[in-house]
């Protein structure tokens, strides 16, 4: 490490002259970090435009998926019966009429002994299944209500115990017991461990649908364990919340809403994309400024390759404005959503063709340019990287550069002291003759 002291001798600001003399020394450096800066705002500005692209292509790849179009929405005409579409691949559209019979329902089964001691003389209490499964559950241990119900509990039968205090002055409490699920496979039967009454007050049942009216009739009924029923129409989940609803009308139709929905996200991605690029493309030449990427004629001609794609048409259809895709005056597209829906509901094969056929080329489009993209970029970061190791070694040599000035004016400065010391002692030996 050099020491410099400035100027002492001779009266120069020598840290100051260093410092500008470096300032010289560093301009090559200066200009190529001045480049790296440059370079990496246009590395950001492709990956935007690259990003909005990237959320074009996605769009049109939904567009042309099966689900897409096989979007369907499910209408019932009860507040106790609700019906939502499970798989868009595999939902089919349809209407069925029924009247809710029975609700599904969890077995509850109760009996009665003295809160305190052994509520039984037997050893084991045996339960038996609806669905045909059995189990004898050892109570010898302990006989009270609590302990009868505690075993229970712990055989994980698929049975819920609880002991009620009855509080009524008989000394006696409840055992009550509870299918954990509803439905006639979850019902069960005691056969022994109780010296009381073993009853019943809600028995298992399952949920009764009565479809197309009596069997007489060509009607017929559909069970479940659950309050739930899927097999009605494929795809679609139905619920009922309430016994004794007649004459419900499930409805399973195309949902045009949600395909009107995905054609808008691919007119609304491809928009952003043509904004983004005008946006790092544009030159404002009242300020003379200049976007990242106003030179890039390359990016210029994504937009109009995407504009023509529309004002092109398709083979077979014709103008896209027929499914309400047209173009402004500003160079972006416009979507008429309503004319969409109308022509998709008058002929459903024929857009579903269309609107697949306009995604694919926006897809194909978006792709290709993110390609074309992702090389410019991964250009511009290696000639940033051999920038930047360029700019490291400019730091080794200016450092070495600055030292070499700071001793050169150090030793300027010490040699003056010395000059002036020899001019003071000659000056006295001079006075002294």
């Amino acid at each position: 490490m050099t020491t410099s002291v400035s100027g002492l001798v001779s009266g120069l600001d020598t840290q100051t002259i260093v410092s500008q003399l470096m300032q010289v020394e560093a301009a090559g450096q200066t200009r190529l970090k001045s480049k790296v800066t440059n370079e990496e705002k246009s590395v950001t500005a492709y990956q935007s435009v690259n990003s909005k692209l990237a959320a074009a292509s996605t769009a049109a790849g939904d567009l042309g998926k099966l689900s897409t179009w096989r979007s369907a929405k499910a209408t019932s005409t009860s507040s106790t019966v609700n019906a939502v579409t499970t798989n868009s691949n595999t939902t089919q559209t349809g209407a069925v009429t029924f009247d809710v019979v029975s609700l599904a329902k969890a077995q509850v089964t109760t009996t009665r002994a003295a809160s305190t001691g052994d509520a039984t003389n037997q050893s084991v209490v045996s339960i038996a299944k609806g669905d045909g499964t059995t189990a004898d559950i050892d109570i010898s241990a302990d006989r009270s209500l609590a302990g009868i119900a505690s075993a229970i509990n712990d055989a994980a039968f698929g049975i819920k115990a609880t002991v009620v205090e009855l509080n009524d002055g008989s000394g006696q409490s409840v055992l009550q017991m509870s299918s954990t699920k509803a439905g006639l496979s979850n019902g069960f039967t005691i056969n022994g461990g109780f010296d009381g009454d073993v009853k019943t007050p809600t028995a298992a049942s399952d949920a009764k649908l009565q479809v197309g009216g009596a069997d007489a009739d060509g009607g017929y009924s559909v069970t479940s364990s659950s309050n739930t029923f899927s097999g009605l129409i494929t795809g679609t989940s139905i619920t009922v919340t309430k016994e004794g609803e007649t004459g419900v009308t499930v409805d399973v139709s195309a949902d045009t809403s949600a395909i009107t929905a995905k054609m808008k996200a691919l007119v609304d991605t491809v928009n952003s994309a043509l904004s983004e690029i005008g946006k790092q493309t544009s030159y404002n030449p009242g300020n003379k400024t200049s976007a990242p990427l106003s030179g890039d004629f390359s990016v210029r001609q994504i937009s109009q390759r995407m504009l023509s794609t529309v004002s092109n048409g398709l083979d077979n259809f014709g103008s896209l404005s027929k499914m309400g895709i047209s173009l402004t005056r500003d160079g972006t597209l416009s979507f008429d959503e309503t004319k969409f829906a109308s022509t998709y509901t008058a002929d459903p094969e024929a857009i579903k063709t269309a609107a697949t056929a306009f995604g694919t080329k926006v897809k194909d489009l978006s792709e290709a340019s993110q390609a074309q993209i992702t090389d410019v970029v991964n250009g511009r970061k290696s000639l940033i990287d051999t920038m930047n190791d360029q700019i490291s070694n400019w730091d080794i040599r200016l450092a070495t550069r600055k030292d070499s000035l700071t001793r050169q004016f150090s030793a300027m400065e010490t040699s003056l002291s010395s000059m002036k010391n020899q001019s003071n002692w000659l000056a006295g030996q001079l006075a002294n003759l």
